[in-house]
Formats: C-alpha cells, structure tokens, sequence
C-alpha cells in the first residue's frame, strides 16, 4: 500500500478543485486518475471522494487485492460500478456531483444521470491532472528508477545489435531486456525506424532489415510501478552523409538548449522557443513539427506539454520529457529525447544515456 498519508493528502488536495464548482463529491474512473488517489492498480474501478470520505468501487476478481492496495472504504460490486455508486450517491444525499468529461464515457455519464436523478451533474477537467504535475519525492524516486531502467535495457539491447537485424528483432529485443531487468513492461510502443523511416516521428517498426549507412532512430520507455520513462536516441549505422550529421547537430545544440532554459517559474513556451530558435539558426524550424516535450508520470503523456501554446508555469517536482527533432522526407530524422525533473534551481537530466552522435 502507498502511504496512506500521502493519499489523504492527495484527496484533500481535489476537495478545492471540485467544490469551487459547488459540487458536494467527485468521481473518477480514469484508472490513472483512480490510482493516484487511492493507490488501487486493477482495471476496474470507480473511486468517489467527498470532503471527508472517499469509497472504492470494483469487481470481485479484486476482492483480496483492493483493501491490500488501498485506504479507501472498499465496495466490492458484483454488475456495473456506476449504478451501485449512483445508489451510495442517494446514501450520502450527494446534491451535486463533479465528473471528469475528458476521462467518462458518455454511456456511463447516462448511467449516472439516470441512476443518480436527484444528484446535478457538474463537467470538469482537469482537476487530478493538475495535482499530478508536480510529483512527490516518492514519486521522482520511482521515475528516476524507471528511466535507469529503460537505459539499461538499451545498452544491453545494443549489445546484441548487428546491421541485418529487422526493426522488429531490435524492438523485441529491447522489451525483453526491459523485462528481464523488472519493468511491468512498455510505457508505450517502442519505436524502431531506420533510413528514410526515420523521418516519420511515431513509425511503427517493420520487417525492414536495418542497413549499414544509415540513420537508426529508437524511442523507448519502461513502466516501472506504474511510473513512466521516455527516451529517444538516434544513431548512425556505419557512415552517414553530411545532411544528416548536421541535422544531429542541429537537435543536439536545440536539446541543449532547451534544457538549460528550464528553472522554476519559466513557461513551458518559453523552454519550446529555446529549441526552435536554434533549429532556426539552421534552416530547420519548418522540419520541426511537434512540441518540445511533455509530463509524464503514471502516463507517457501528462501535463505540461512542452509546446508553442502552452502557458503553464514549471515548478519543482514536474518531470518532463525534452525531445525536439526535424524530419526531412526522403532523407531521414533525428530526435534526441531525455526524462528531466525540474529543481528548485534549474533541472536534473535523469537519463544517463550519452547523447554524443554513435556509430554501431
């Protein structure tokens, strides 16, 4: 069980959030957003939160499990979750109830619209999302230890590497040594592109044999109790031409550059105008064609985004991803990624990885 003083926390935290809609109670069945709040892992379950209580809903496969994992009243419910918290919602005579309208469904929001008839519905977004951008000491010691992992498992990976190997045989071998070294497994798929591949930024690895002069792009994260790591590095196959080597140049100084902006209070804009601005410095601005990073955590993908747009202030304890890489169609890609924890005087890189161009 997580620290139970730790979860309270964490739930008293959401009270604000959800009574500043006027709502009484709040529900979630986003199992992210489950599990932050009451440290239950299954894949089932719905956890309701009032001021002063907060009540677990899953299925009875989960009987032992829950009240293991768990500080919460647990309600072992044989049928749908939601109608029986829609019954505990008239117990405690909820008048109003906050729901998540980015996480629900809209058949289970008819569900408790039509179980729950004298409880108003109040949309929100965002709420534990925002609570979880700024992580705990536990939880930077967990990711840390997930993105040592996912490196580990990329240098024993490329021990094994040989240029006839398939994008598939490499992307194989890297999950296993994520498993093998006690990952709960992938934070999401691993990508494995090679040659003109690389310039697609999410290419899903092929039976394509990776050749010998040629740029080798590989972007990997290990799940490791639920937290993620991410990590992208791109390497030279044997000899590469001139674009190409100045391509690795240009990302290498907009990564670095990117990375030695970040300190408390800088927006996550401003760390994205740091990278664009050096690739611009190289004519490739244009070829830059996603944000510069993102939070991660319990997902690969969580507040801040590290983009244009994004006006969100960093604090100590976010971790966050730093990835900027240009695509030319043709020619290839290169990204460079590291896992980054924002301190209180600037940021640590976690990931040990070199990123000094490689030839295999």
């Amino acid at each position: 069980m997580l620290n139970p003083i730790e979860l309270d926390f964490r739930r008293k935290s959401l009270v604000p959030g959800f009574r500043a809609t006027r709502a009484h109670a709040f529900v979630t069945t986003s199992l992210p957003n489950v599990r932050y709040l009451s440290g239950f892992t299954g894949s089932n379950a719905a956890l309701l939160v009032t001021a002063d209580r907060a009540i677990l809903f899953t299925d009875p496969r989960y009987q032992s499990q829950a009240p293991q994992e768990s500080d919460c009243e647990v309600k072992i419910v044989k049928g749908p979750l939601l109608i029986e918290l829609s019954k505990w919602l008239k117990r405690l005579a909820v008048k109003s109830l906050a729901f998540e309208q980015n996480r629900i469904s809209f058949e289970d929001y008819q569900q408790i619209k039509e179980q729950a008839k004298g409880t108003s519905l109040r949309a929100v977004s965002g709420l534990v999302e925002t609570l979880r951008m700024v992580k705990s000491a536990a939880e930077l010691a967990t990711i840390r230890a997930s993105v040592l992992l996912n490196s580990a498992a990329l240098e024993m990976a490329l021990r094994s590497f040989t240029s006839a190997m398939t994008e598939v045989d490499l992307a194989a071998e890297i999950n296993y040594r994520m498993r093998q070294l006690g990952a709960d497994g992938t934070s999401f798929e691993t990508i494995v592109a090679s040659g003109t591949r690389t310039a697609l930024p999410h290419a899903h690895p092929t039976d394509r044999p990776i050749s010998t002069n040629e740029l080798l792009l590989i972007d990997m994260g290990a799940s490791l109790s639920g937290y993620a790591s991410d990590m992208t590095r791109t390497y030279a196959v044997g000899k590469i031409d001139a674009k190409s080597r100045q391509m690795y140049r240009a990302v290498l100084e907009s990564q670095l550059a990117a990375l030695n902006s970040i300190k408390p209070g800088i927006t996550s804009a401003a760390v994205d105008r740091a990278a664009r601005k050096v690739l611009k410095s190289y004519g490739m601005d244009k070829i830059f064609i996603h944000s510069t990073g993102h939070g991660l955590g319990l997902e690969i993908h969580e507040r801040p985004r590290i983009g244009r747009k994004d006006s969100t202030r960093l604090e100590a304890g976010m971790a966050i991803t730093i990835e900027p890489g240009v695509y030319q169609e043709g020619i290839g890609g290169v990204r460079i990624e590291d896992t980054v924890a924002v301190t209180t005087t600037g940021f640590e890189v976690l990931t040990p990885t070199g990123k000094e161009l490689v030839v295999l």
